[in-house]
């Protein structure tokens, strides 16, 4: 027989020998439910690009949907593992007997903006404005900032200014025209406007300091099932450790921003300075009892406020709503 025999012969059985043996395990996937172009997606293309989930153990799957109630929609049919909500969605599901829990991506927060050349410089000063609010009449930063107006100033802003609410983007379009004074919107939206020459009057941040707030409360935050983080907590341990990595590269990184540029969706550069430092600006840096009790405080404060159009029928934040195992 000749050498070449005894070679085929050889790797023939080496073949053999690999495919009896069992298959490496695959490293688990976790599946996100994301917007394609919001702020989320800043961190979780962070933390794929730099392979963080790969050095955790994990992958990292996104699914892009079109919408934030799509994304609750994908979750409740268990389509994905995760999404970003508000806390407060997550409590009302939990009232309802859905068990959803929450653990906090940014405190970032909504601001009221004006023109530079509003006389608006305080919030007595909406009296008889046009006011965009972005969202409902239950929003939550409207009805924070309506509390501010009736204890700083004795307004209420439902009779004595002129709310009108809509789309986050349209409110932008409408007081850049000069349809509207002054718009309520969230952080982002807020952004653009400033890089526009537009000015904050208060941020929500400063209204829930004003009505007795001592700890920041991120405002949304990855959302999953209960059951779920129970059946995968070292997946969930090492997403929050990648997260917080992205955050720590976000957080200092100028070309990390660089390159996250199409996803921002930034109209010129004072855009995309306003987006990134505003995403800096809310990265939670604590996350305690000081702040678990601060939501507690600030749940109590809406559900007086919005009633059960609010918060369903849970007066007091249900147990479980921010998970329990994650803290910094």
């Amino acid at each position: 027989m000749t050498g070449g025999f005894w070679k085929r012969l050889t790797a023939l059985a080496l073949l053999l020998l690999a495919l009896s043996r069992p298959a490496a395990a695959e490293n688990p996937v976790l599946t996100i439910g994301v917007l394609k172009f919001g702020t989320a997606s800043w961190e979780l293309d962070t933390i794929r690009h730099h392979r963080l989930d790969e050095a955790g153990g994990f992958m990292l799957k996104l699914v892009e949907l079109a919408s934030n109630q799509a994304t609750q929609v994908a979750l409740q049919a268990r389509a994905v593992d995760m999404i970003l909500s508000d806390w407060l969605w997550v409590a009302r599901q939990r009232a309802a007997g859905e068990p959803l829990s929450f653990i906090p991506h940014s405190a970032a927060v909504g601001a009221l903006v004006v023109p530079a050349s509003s006389p608006v410089i305080d919030v007595a000063g909406l009296r008889g404005k046009r006011v965009g609010v972005a969202g409902s009449p239950i929003d939550k930063s409207w009805l924070l900032l309506k509390a501010y107006a009736r204890d700083r100033h004795g307004l209420d802003l439902d009779v004595d200014a002129k709310p009108v609410f809509a789309a986050p983007a349209l409110l932008n379009q409408k007081v850049a025209a000069g349809e509207l004074d002054a718009v309520l919107n969230f952080w982002h939206f807020a952004a653009r406007l400033e890089a526009q020459g537009m000015r904050a009057v208060i941020g929500v941040d400063d209204v829930m300091r004003g009505l007795g707030a001592k700890a920041a409360v991120p405002a949304v935050g990855f959302t999953f099932r209960e059951a779920w983080a129970k059946a995968n907590p070292a997946l969930l341990a090492s997403f929050v450790a990648a997260s917080r990595k992205a955050k720590e590269i976000l957080s200092t990184s100028d070309a990390a921003w660089e390159r996250l540029r199409p996803l921002m969706q930034a109209e010129d550069d004072a855009t995309w300075a306003r987006l990134r430092d505003g995403y800096r600006v809310g990265i939670p840096t604590r996350w305690g009892d000081a702040e678990r009790a601060e939501g507690a405080a600030l749940y109590a404060l809406l559900a007086k406020l919005g009633g059960r159009d609010l918060v369903g029928g849970a007066p007091a934040l249900p147990d479980g709503t921010f998970w329990p195992g994650v803290r910094y």
